[in-house]
């Protein structure tokens, strides 16, 4: 790939993050083709990049300026201490990175792991972990299988991401502790090229959007012009709701914003001051 000045994006070729990743750069309103083994994408209607490369690579790739913004997760950057700026927090693939036993072992405290061996693809977060905790365990590194470990006389104990706890179910291990919580993060060259700082702004811009958008619903209802006052107070949106007179003197249409997470209550509070027709929409993007 030529230097062609564009600003680059590393996202992982494939695995936990990729689907994410790429759902979230469209979602952005980047136009691109992607097709298997392609190693990078070049946007039609922005002068950006993206690389697709293996995601261990992606905090060096954006360190050393191959890369000017990488899409990468918590856990690995923490193994990785790549000298790079975080710039946001994505709100995917989350998973925890956690320590397990075997249920059948006799550990049921992290005390415990002293003098044991733990198997893990994160020896440097893993070490950290053990230093803070005072315990002496000696770190066993695998590239992959790692919740096999016990059952092969290879480990005690592993410490590995877990996302639904399906995996370690299977191989009979339960979680222990928690060493940290991850999701994937934007993070950036901490000496990008200056011309390319309005673009990175208006990309952040477009990842805010995105998100907010995600945490809200559109919801219009119809209600009596004499419980309009105490309605709207259930309804504030960001500004201001928007009322609407209606055929019916009687009657207005609100239209406003509704966070997700307190939707239900509000649509039944809506109904108990006799709001009717009450419709409900996602929000592709919400800018503040």
């Amino acid at each position: 790939m030529e230097l062609n000045g564009n600003l680059k994006i590393a996202v992982q070729r494939s695995g936990r993050l990729s689907e994410g990743s790429l759902e979230l750069l469209r979602n952005m309103g980047l136009e691109f083709e992607t097709y298997q083994n392609r190693l990078f994408a070049r946007c039609r209607n922005l002068p950006v990049d993206i690389l697709f490369i293996r995601d261990d690579d992606i905090p060096e790739y954006v360190q050393d300026g191959v890369a000017d913004l990488g899409m990468v997760g918590r856990n690995v950057l923490s193994e990785c201490s790549g000298n790079v700026d975080v710039l946001c927090q994505l709100g995917y693939a989350f998973c925890s990175l956690c320590i397990a036993v075997p249920n059948t072992e006799e550990i049921t405290e992290v005390s415990q792991l002293n003098g044991k061996r733990i198997a893990t693809s994160y020896p440097n977060v893993l070490r950290k972990y053990l230093v803070d905790n005072n315990i002496s365990a000696d770190t066993v590194l695998l590239k992959g299988s790692v919740e096999i470990a016990p059952a092969l006389n290879i480990a005690d104990a592993i410490c590995d991401l877990v996302s639904t706890g399906s995996t370690l179910r299977t191989n009979n291990l339960a979680v222990l502790d928690t060493v940290m919580k991850s999701q994937a993060m934007l993070i950036g060259n901490r000496n990008i090229d200056p011309e390319k700082l309005p673009l990175l702004e208006a990309l952040l811009l477009r990842i805010q959007g995105v998100q907010d958008a995600q945490t809200m619903k559109y919801i219009m209802f119809n209600v009596e012009k004499d419980r309009l006052e105490e309605t709207l107070s259930l309804v504030p949106g960001c500004d201001s709701p928007t009322v609407i007179p209606l055929a019916d003197s009687s009657m207005a249409a609100v239209h406003s914003m509704v966070e997700e997470e307190k939707f239900w209550d509000t649509v039944e509070k809506i109904k108990s001051v006799g709001g009717s027709a009450i419709i409900v929409s996602p929000i592709e993007k919400f800018i503040r």
